[in-house]
């Protein structure tokens, strides 16, 4: 009989997936160099509009923790949608029941994504924005919903956010899958809104997959 776990309690870290789908981190910058290299510049229009995106976010977060669905929707949705990446040819599916196939034990697992982008291309997870739940625990998760297409022959990009920090990941499916991942964005710093940075890199990863998602 084929037993069936939570990727929350099955895939608890990055020793989980190694074991299991034998991935392996980029040997080089270059694999992932998306991120960090000749990011487009932002008209006077989007910096004004990330500003007020900021700023809302920032009101609400001075009061105290946001729940994951408050972060959606005062900092993802708005910021996907000021990227252009709701609208053709890319389509969203939210929520959706992903499975994935452990071969050598017969384990199926299962788990939820937040927000699924480009029929699978670029997927965003939203953890809750609480001292118990750390990037620690989001990351091998991601990459775990990131690995549910093994065959995708055009690299895959993630986006793990609690609302106070962003990090962007980059998978490449093989023998091994290679995965890497961006620094640490921080939108609490008192004096940088660093909401700009992610959403140039936002805009590079619609680049990079743009020519893949013609319908």
């Amino acid at each position: 009989m084929v037993a069936t776990q939570p990727i929350a309690k099955t895939i608890t870290s990055l020793d989980d997936l190694k074991e299991r789908f034998n991935l392996s981190p980029a040997s080089s910058d270059a694999f992932f160099a998306e991120w960090c290299s000749d990011l487009p510049s932002l008209s006077a229009v989007e910096e004004a509009a990330i500003a007020e995106i900021y700023q809302r976010f920032r009101r609400h977060r001075d009061r105290g923790t946001l729940s994951e669905g408050t972060v959606n929707q005062l900092l993802v949705a708005p910021i996907l949608t000021l990227a252009g990446l709701y609208d053709p040819p890319f389509f969203v599916t939210s929520e959706p029941t992903v499975m994935l196939e452990v071969k050598r034990d017969g384990e199926i697992l299962r788990g939820r994504i937040d927000t699924l982008v480009l029929q699978g291309q670029l997927w965003v997870l939203v953890v809750e924005s609480k001292d118990s739940i750390s990037f620690t625990t989001a990351l091998p998760q991601a990459l775990a919903y990131m690995l549910a297409k093994p065959d995708q022959p055009t690299p895959i990009y993630g986006l793990i956010t609690s609302g106070d920090e962003f990090m962007f990941l980059k998978l490449q499916a093989g023998d091994p899958p290679i995965y890497d991942s961006s620094d640490v964005f921080y939108l609490l710093h008192p004096r940088r809104n660093q909401l700009l940075n992610v959403f140039a890199i936002l805009k590079q990863i619609q680049l990079a997959i743009l020519p893949s998602a013609q319908i």
